[in-house]
């Protein structure tokens, strides 16, 4: 027959350890003093994320064959894009930290950095 086991506090500051409990017949009395406890882990404050970074661009312009800038931002991407003649010209790559790898943007995601050539101050290149 299993034993049913509780944990005993009455140990006067000493720390607590686990007893069997007593039968009904047997020490009835001590039984009400001890207390069932239950054991739960506490919960974890959730993590707190960096605020992510914007990715890093690479811009290649597939008439010429050239890299027209490589690790730059969204701007300097833009900026770049100035001097284009068609969002078919260039190639825009992306990558989140230094070491991962360059992606190619999807056309709608390169269509939708090609609309904003010429939109914000200070973007417009001044080579013509």
């Amino acid at each position: 027959m299993a034993k049913t086991w509780v944990l005993d506090t009455e140990t006067k500051g000493t720390g607590a350890h686990i007893a069997p409990l007593a039968p009904a017949g047997r020490g009835a009395a001590n039984a009400g003093e001890l207390t069932l406890v239950t054991l739960q882990r506490p919960a974890r404050a959730p993590a707190a994320q960096p605020p992510p970074r914007a990715p890093r661009l690479k811009v290649v312009d597939l008439l010429g064959a050239r890299t027209l800038g490589e690790d730059i931002d969204v701007r300097e991407a833009v900026r770049l894009l100035e001097g284009a003649r068609s969002v078919l010209d260039v190639q825009v790559f992306a990558r989140a930290r230094p070491g991962d790898r360059w992606r190619l943007l999807a056309l709608d995601q390169l269509k939708t950095l090609w609309s904003f050539r010429g939109r914000a101050p200070g973007l417009r290149s001044t080579a013509q």
